[in-house]
């Protein structure tokens, strides 16, 4: 009884055992022992228990099913029952497995067929009454087999299996492994031989399956592990752009060591390039803030400068020029700068990893270096170093720990060793005994271990296909190198439980940062809320929670302007452009008048010659008597004007103003604060108008080219000539007396004005006498009150004529046009009237409404469309106000984006601790099952 259960205490148990009895409580071992690597079958299918190998020579069927001491009458006949309904289709799907399985079992066939015979009596024992229908249903069977036997001959078969099916007859004449059956006895134990097989089969499917489906788990776990570790790195790239908070980060991984320890090399093997600056003088002078982003789908490695707005940076050789450029920018005598420089390098070779590499430790100062370099290195480290970044210590092999500058400063922010990542360069340089003593150092003992790497780049390396140095990958080459040396030594090997190398480096990294970041979630979390919180307050209270971006800021400025230039437009139209040429055009007849006719030309103090006035002559003189010189002053006066340009003179007046009004306009709109949309508008509108300035000047001067050569006027229009020269003349008296005030006002009063006057007259009529030239003086009186004495007389002079003009002007002689020889003044001022009508006619229908169709459009290109986005974040931030609410905004934002993204992590890391507590569940389960 010890071993085997007799069939009549098997009868006994299953009468006892009730039906409802739970399936697990009702299976019970058959009267053979289980041998090792058996075949085990529940409730949910076949199964392989694999305990030992089976004994050299034998086969599966050699081994003895279990079976399920369930009613045979019950569940055999419902087995069978779908076999027989199944016929000869449910066969001839199994064909090719059968014809497999045959020939493993040919040999054995006999035994097969005892071993189901052994198992038929026992089913028959146990349960009597199913014996009938459990033969009808083998003979069923039979039938079944032998007619998808016979199908099977006439299908046509590929030379594989016609070979192993002829393999298999020849063996079976011959007798099977457990002794010759004739040549009928393989025949009837084909069926048991192909059901026997179909049972094997049925068996190692669940269990390829279940191993397959750990595998896949495991893969699964492993990429939700990086998916993890890239979404926090993401996470915290975002909370750098928040900063102004020490709570707001999550970890990363801080590079410390003495210069001579080979930091730089190791976060090369990691990368997979030679990127970082190098020099014989200490060189890396800020921190550098590496974010490695594993891109698998990537078809080359960059790297970027997002501070910089570099992008895609292909050549490594530019990446270490650039970091180069960065550190050596920190003047000598600051030493080392806390302004870290950012660095994301994009891959399909590389880890996902948050990384900061610090300048390297240093225990003498040169004498090229400032005295306070030591220290201030040492505090830039100790800043960094603080929980909760991960510390990753390096240290030299041919250095002895005791002397480990790296450890010796992880000591004393992280006593316990928590958090500190131990590696040993150069192991190569000892002997291998020694180099396994320090990674499994027990003194100066690390929570997270150490590990060993050989970081160097051989020297052949840069002739081999593996790598060329500049921009190759050095992976390889340090992998190989790697293999090599501690391939050679049998300290490095797997059993002695040391983690050596560069990929198991870049393993413990990846999942020591995983481990760090997701402890970290929590507090980071909460910090965030608080953060959310005081910024929320914030856009509430100062700004009344009015939603801004500089997108919006801008529009609405653009907007803004629009408006205004559109309420231009409707107030300066031909009405104003005429006035402007007229005003212009006025002063031109001014200046020719005062050259022609008003004028008494006296350059210095000395007595002039006799001459009279100009216009005396013109006084006394008869009207029929008229010398032809003053007719010929006239049409040279005319001719003057209208061939003094006044096409370009017209178009740049108007031009001018309209630019003037711009100008107006920027400066009262928000533009004002804003340097560069100010130059732009400018631009804008400069660019238009002196486009638009030269064909519009020279169409103007062919329109007005007829008065160039004859001019008629009409009654109506002397009319208006000399009503708007009398207007002029009188604001050109005004402008004098007002200048000769300020005159007076300047030379310190009128009494001494006027006694310069009286000294300048009697000079000018010879009554005195001047010694020299008077430059330096004269009469008692400085330089310069003679030169506001002269200045003085002019105005006097001028005043004098414009009074005798008007009333020249105002006589019955100047109301006709016939009289146009005594009155110069209004048949100019009747000419400049002429020539703006039609310059202004002119003006309005080219100048104006293309520049106010223009202009608008061109804002848009080149405040709209034409900004990139660097230069809308520029313009909106030239404000400090806007800049203020702008930050309150984003800050806003990117909190509440950052704190979904925490959330969706947390829940993501807490199904994955699930999936892992499961795991040990599963393997009970799957144990227990095996018992049986």
């Amino acid at each position: 009884m010890s071993g085997r259960l007799t069939s009549a205490r098997l009868a006994q148990i299953a009468r006892r055992t009730p039906a409802n009895t739970p399936r697990l409580h009702r299976l019970f071992y058959t009267t053979t022992k289980l041998p090792a690597g058996g075949l085990l079958r529940n409730g949910a299918g076949a199964r392989l228990v694999q305990r030992r190998a089976w004994p050299l020579g034998s086969y599966a069927l050699h081994n003895l099913p279990a079976t399920r001491s369930i009613s045979f009458a019950r569940v055999i006949p419902k087995l069978v029952t779908k076999f027989a309904t199944a016929g000869a289709a449910a066969g001839g799907a199994v064909i090719a497995g059968v014809s497999y399985i045959q020939y493993q079992a040919g040999q054995a066939g006999s035994w097969a067929v005892n071993i189901f015979n052994k198992t038929y009596d026992g089913a028959s024992g146990i349960a009597g009454e199913g014996v009938d229908t459990v033969s009808g249903i083998f003979g069923q069977i039979t039938k079944g087999w032998g007619k998808t036997k016979e199908d099977l001959e006439n299908v046509e078969k590929p030379e594989w299996l016609q070979r192993l099916l002829a393999k298999d007859e020849s063996s079976g004449s011959q007798g099977g492994h457990g002794g010759g059956q004739g040549p009928e006895e393989p025949k009837k134990g084909g069926a048991a031989a192909a059901a026997a097989g179909v049972g094997s089969a049925a068996a190692f499917a669940p269990a390829d399956e279940d191993e397959n489906k750990i595998e896949e788990e495991k893969i699964a776990r492993d990429e939700q592990m990086m998916m993890l570790t890239k979404k926090m790195i993401e996470i915290r790239g975002l909370l750098q752009t928040v900063g102004q908070s020490e709570s707001l980060t999550l970890p990363s991984i801080v590079v410390i060591g003495s210069q001579s320890s080979g930091k730089s090399s190791v976060l090369e093997a990691i990368v997979g390039h030679e990127f970082l600056p190098k020099g014989h003088n200490m060189v890396t002078r800020r921190p550098i803030e590496l974010t490695l982003v594993h891109t698998p789908d990537a078809s080359a490695e960059y790297g970027e400068f997002p501070a910089l707005g570099l992008s895609k940076v292909t050549d490594f050789g530019q990446i270490q020029k650039t970091l180069t450029d960065l550190n050596l920018a920190v003047p000598v005598q600051d030493c080392v700068s806390d302004d870290p420089i950012q660095l994301r390098i994009h891959s399909p070779n590389v880890p996902d990893l948050s990384l900061i590499d610090l300048p390297g430790y240093i225990q003498v100062v040169g004498r090229d270096q400032p005295p306070e370099l030591k220290e201030k290195i040492a505090q830039l480290c100790e800043k960094y170093i603080k929980p909760p970044n991960v510390i990753l210590a390096i240290s030299a092999a041919d250095v002895d720990l005791a002397n480990s500058t790296a450890l010796r400063a992880s000591r004393k922010v992280d006593p316990r060793g928590e958090r500190t990542i131990g590696v040993i360069t150069k192991m190569d340089l000892v002997d291998a005994e020694r180099g396994a003593s320090l990674l499994g150092d027990k003194k100066y003992a690390l929570r997270l271990g150490y590990v060993g790497v050989v970081c160097r780049v051989p020297p052949n390396a840069s002739g081999s296909k593996l790598f060329s140095r500049g921009n190759g990958n050095i992976t390889n080459a340090i992998a190989k190198n790697e293999n090599a040396y501690f391939g050679s030594h049998p300290e490095f090997s797997s059993d002695s439980q040391l983690a050596v190398g560069t990929p198991n480096l870049k393993k413990k990294l990846m999942y020591v940062l995983e481990q760090t970041m997701a402890a970290s979630l929590k507090t980071t979390s909460e910090a965030i809320q608080r953060e959310l919180a005081e910024a929320t307050y914030e856009y509430k209270v100062q700004y009344n929670e009015r939603p801004l971006s500089a997108e919006s800021y801008l529009a609405e400025s653009l907007d803004g302007f629009k408006h205004s230039f559109r309420g231009f437009t409707d107030t300066f139209g031909r009405p104003q452009v005429r006035e402007l040429l007229k005003h212009e055009l006025d002063q031109q007849v001014l200046n020719l008048l005062a050259q022609r006719y008003w004028n008494r030309p006296f350059e210095d103090l000395s007595p002039p010659l006799p001459e009279t006035d100009p216009l005396s002559s013109l006084a006394r003189a008869d009207p029929e008597g008229e010398h032809e010189i003053w007719q010929i002053k006239l049409d040279s006066s005319s001719a003057a004007l209208t061939k003094l340009g006044v096409g370009r003179l017209a178009t740049s007046v108007v031009a001018n103003a309209i630019q003037a009004h711009i100008d107006r306009l920027v400066a009262n709109s928000r533009f004002a604060a804003h340097p560069f949309a100010r130059q732009a508008i400018t631009e804008a509108s400069t660019s238009i108008l002196k486009d638009l300035s030269y064909d519009i000047a020279d169409e103007l001067e062919i329109c007005i080219k007829p008065y160039k050569y004859r001019i008629e006027l009409e009654d109506s229009e002397w009319a208006r000539g000399r009503e708007n020269v009398t207007a002029v003349l009188k604001e050109e008296l005004q402008v004098c007396e007002a200048a000769a005030k300020r005159l007076e006002d300047q030379a310190g009063g009128r009494k001494k004005v006027r006694d310069v006057m009286a000294f300048i007259d009697r000079v000018r009529n010879g009554q005195v006498v001047l010694e020299g030239d008077g430059i330096g003086g004269a009469g008692g009186f400085s330089a310069p009150l003679l030169a506001k004495g002269r200045e003085a007389v002019f105005l006097r002079d001028r005043t004098d004529v414009l009074k005798m003009r008007l009333l020249a002007v105002k006589s019955k002689q100047c109301a006709n046009k016939k009289n146009k020889y005594h009155c110069p003044e209004v048949f100019l001022d009747a000419v400049a009237d002429k020539l703006t009508t039609t310059a202004d006619l002119f003006l309005d229908a080219e100048l104006l409404s293309k520049f106010y169709y223009n202009f608008p459009r061109e804002l848009d290109a080149r405040l709209g469309r034409g900004l990139s986005q660097s230069e809308i974040d520029r313009f909106a931030r030239e404000d400090p106000k806007i800049r203020r609410h702008l930050d309150v905004v984003r800050r806003k934002d990117l909190l509440e984006t950052v704190l979904k993204e925490m959330e969706s992590l947390r829940q993501l890391e807490a199904r994955e601790k699930r999936s892992i507590r499961r795991e040990p569940k599963e393997e009970k389960r799957r144990a227990g099952w095996s018992m049986f």
